[in-house]
């Protein structure tokens, strides 16, 4: 296969998925090896840059999802007919900053953190798809954790919570999660 027909391949899955595509499914679809398959999701930035194209391919953690630009969301807006989402309040914003540095989180930890109940703000978040559950604490009861998800870091811009700013002061605090306060009883 030369490099025309695995850049369309590469192209055409990203495309016709509507999703993030984990990179080892991608190149095994595609038959192109993961190295070179980063190389390839360059040039076709470059090909969608230089023709004003209101497309690009986003690397969300180990996944690329082909995306509309920022810059084309109004017009997206206007031809969809959605409606504006509505901000998140400040106590999803801080509930979910919790569940961003901390992950995996139970609500008892966010409330905990957070001094009040935080269950309706974390069930919002999750109908938001910006946070989902990832499994239980082994303690009675079982809670369920929570981290974030890939509609959370396309929504901040983000490629994986490792590129998250440093908070204020974070030296000075150190949340445990609720694993690392499971390993410590």
């Amino acid at each position: 296969m030369e490099i025309k027909e695995k850049l369309g391949a590469v192209e055409s899955i990203l495309f016709a998925s509507g999703e993030p595509v984990e990179i080892y499914r991608l190149s095994e679809a595609s038959g192109v090896d993961t190295a070179t398959l980063s190389s390839m999701i360059k040039l076709l930035n470059e090909r969608y840059n230089d023709c004003g194209s209101g497309i690009c391919i986003k690397k969300l953690e180990n996944s690329y999802q082909m995306c509309t630009r920022e810059e084309f969301a109004p017009y997206i807006r206007k031809a969809l007919e959605t409606k504006k989402s509505s901000p998140l309040s400040n106590a999803a914003m801080e509930a979910l900053t919790i569940i961003a540095y901390n992950q995996p989180v139970s609500k008892g930890f966010v409330e905990n953190v957070r001094g009040i109940d935080s269950s309706s703000v974390i069930n919002n978040l999750v109908e938001k798809g910006l946070v989902e559950e990832a499994g239980r604490l082994d303690v009675p009861g079982k809670p369920i954790v929570y981290k974030t998800t890939e509609v959370f870091l396309r929504c901040f811009g983000l490629s994986s919570v490792s590129d998250l700013p440093v908070l204020a002061g974070q030296g000075e605090m150190n949340f445990d999660s609720d694993e690392n306060q499971q390993k410590e009883r």
